[in-house]
């Protein structure tokens, strides 16, 4: 069961991580991001977030305890919720010396 809580919670961080980085890229905009800001970076990145969520769900093996899958891979959600509502991609961006996006 605790490898169902850690890779579910996991899937929930790097899923919801994917999607301010896929929309940006998407959408032709710059977004903090590690590897770079383009939009480039920022749309392969986001796909490679859902990639890796998907993998660990499947690792997780969600089906032999779904609640507890279910409440781990939610508390990964809202943990990366707050992280981008509070700006921190551009925090760690400031932090690690990168440059942050034209606006």
């Amino acid at each position: 069961m605790i490898q169902a809580i850690v890779l579910a919670f996991l899937a929930g961080l790097m899923g919801t991580n994917g999607i301010p980085h896929f929309v940006a890229g998407i959408t032709a905009r710059e977004y903090p991001n590690l590897t770079g800001n383009s939009a480039t970076n920022n749309a392969v990145g986001g796909l490679a977030a859902f990639a890796i969520a998907g993998a660990l769900l499947a690792l997780a093996q969600v089906g032999d305890h779904p609640g507890a899958a279910l409440v781990a891979g939610s508390l990964g959600v809202v943990g990366m919720t707050v992280f981008h509502a509070r700006r921190g991609a551009y925090r760690l961006s400031t932090h690690f010396g990168k440059p942050l996006p034209k606006i």
